[in-house]
C-alpha cells in the first residue's frame, strides 16, 4: 500500500477591491446575474459570469423548481449557455457569487459537486484551465487557477 497526499492551492483576497479591475468587472456581472436568480425554495441565490477567449461575457443564475432535481445551478446555466452559443470558444475565467436571504455570506462559496464536474468537462474539452474566482455576498474572494484544485480526481471521457 502507498499513501498519496493531494494538495490544493488557492489565492485568497480580502475583498473585491484587491482583485485586478477586469476580474472585478467580471464579478460584478456575476452579482448582476445573482440578482436575477429564481430561488423561492432555498432562498440561496447564485450568479456566475464567464469570460470567453473571444471577449464575450456569458452569465447565468440559479433557477429552482418545485421538483428539486429539475433546477439548475448558476455555474451550469452559464457554462452550458456558453457551450451552446459559442461552441468553439474557450472559457478563460469564471466568477461566482452566492448569497443567502437569512444571513450574510462572508466566506468564499465554491461550486457544488455537479458544477465542478461540468467545469471539469469544459477544461478537458478545451484542453486548458479555467480560472475560478468565488465569493459569498461580501468579504473574501478565493481564486483557483484550475478546477483541478477543487476536484483533483476528475471523471472524464478517458475512463469510459
Amino acid at each position: 500500500m502507498k499513501k498519496i497526499t493531494v494538495e490544493s492551492t488557492l489565492e485568497v483576497y480580502d475583498s473585491l477591491n484587491e482583485l485586478p479591475s477586469d476580474v472585478q468587472e467580471l464579478m460584478q456581472k456575476a452579482v448582476e446575474a445573482r440578482d436575477t436568480a429564481y430561488a423561492p425554495y432555498s432562498n440561496f441565490t447564485v450568479g456566475a459570469a464567464l469570460l470567453l477567449d473571444n471577449g464575450e461575457i456569458v452569465s447565468g443564475s440559479n433557477q429552482e423548481n418545485a421538483s428539486y432535481p429539475s433546477g439548475l445551478c448558476a455555474e451550469r446555466t452559464a457554462i452550458y449557455y456558453a457551450g451552446a452559443r459559442f461552441p468553439n470558444e474557450k472559457i478563460i475565467r469564471m466568477a461566482i457569487t452566492a448569497s443567502a436571504k437569512d444571513k450574510e455570506t462572508k466566506s468564499p462559496i465554491p461550486p457544488c459537486g455537479a458544477c465542478r464536474q461540468a467545469i471539469s468537462e469544459y477544461e478537458v474539452k478545451q484542453n486548458s484551465a479555467i480560472e475560478i474566482y468565488f465569493m459569498g455576498k461580501v468579504g473574501k474572494v478565493a481564486k483557483s487557477d484550475s478546477l483541478s484544485n477543487l476536484l483533483p480526481f476528475i471523471f472524464d471521457k478517458t475512463v469510459l
